[in-house]
């Protein structure tokens, strides 16, 4: 069963907030602002020159989760565009921020060596993610298909 990035992302932002006391009636908000600014990061850095270079060597360990320039941008889309908003108040946006790291290190472990070549490339990301990459465009498969929503 194929499975998108941003289920990956949910799945992650799920695991790691499970022991935070979030309000009940922001908690969908604050998941969904955490996945979000994950999956924008990524697109915003994958679209950009050396971009795909960035989350290659971030997947491939080579660039530590807590130093990688898409941590750095999520955590300020998390606060530019959820914390500011809610004002969940320092302390319980301190612990969310936190949480970033957290979540790319369990989404990057998804992504390891899936086809046994002794590296992770675009093709182990997209047999992650339920397809081939072989042969197939960058464009239509590894930008269209790495960050389609579902």
């Amino acid at each position: 069963m194929a499975f998108s990035l941003n289920d990956i992302i949910k799945q992650q932002v799920n695991s790691a907030a499970g022991g935070l006391e979030i309000p009940a009636a922001l908690k969908n908000q604050v998941l969904g602002g955490l996945s979000d600014s994950i999956l924008g990061s990524l697109t915003q850095t994958a679209t950009k020159a050396g971009g795909i270079n960035i989350i290659k060597d971030l997947f491939g360990g080579k660039t530590p989760v807590e130093s990688s320039p898409v941590t750095q941008l999520a955590g300020n889309l998390f606060n530019t565009n959820v914390l500011k908003k809610l004002g969940l108040g320092a302390v319980l946006g301190t612990a969310l921020t936190k949480l970033i790291p957290n979540i790319l290190g369990g989404v990057t472990k998804v992504f390891k060596d899936q086809n046994g070549d002794g590296k992770v490339d675009m093709n182990d990301i997209l047999i992650a993610l339920g397809g081939s990459g072989i042969g197939k465009s960058v464009v239509t498969s590894v930008l269209g298909g790495l960050f389609k929503r579902r």
